[in-house]
């Protein structure tokens, strides 16, 4: 068995990782899903999806600028929309994760978020849950 969940989320800004844990545990609770694997998926290619610390904020900002530094708004790029940053960063950290469900919670660690990464915001975007059974 599996179920799909799809959310909305609003960005406000132009770069940022929300923390998508509760949508997650709202998904899994919502599919009676006991054992099995949650799959999160962003279908915006410029917007992705990460595993990371959720404790400290400062992980997320440190990230944040680093990328920023390596793929700065304005460089040299061809692309006419002007978010060939956005598109690179978000090749980098992906558009899906996967996360293992046991006994109806996810399996992460004490400190891991699963973050959407929104990097051409703020924009109303989507994110997909896949909750499969086994």
């Amino acid at each position: 068995m599996s179920k799909l969940f799809t959310y909305s989320i609003n960005t406000s800004k132009t770069e940022e990782f929300i923390n998508i844990n509760s949508l997650l545990r709202k998904a899994i609770k919502e599919s009676g899903i006991e054992s099995g694997t949650a799959i999160i998926f962003s279908p915006h290619t410029t917007a992705g999806i990460t595993i990371n610390e959720n404790s400290d904020p400062d992980v997320v900002r440190d990230i944040l600028v680093n990328l920023d530094r390596v793929f700065p708004i304005v460089g040299d790029y061809m692309h006419i929309e002007g978010n060939s940053h956005a598109h690179i960063k978000t090749s980098l950290m992906g558009s899906s994760a996967n996360v293992i469900v046991h006994e109806g919670s996810p399996l992460l660690g004490i400190w891991q978020g699963v973050y959407f990464c929104e990097f051409d915001g703020p924009r109303s975007r989507k994110v997909h849950i896949k909750l499969i059974e086994g």
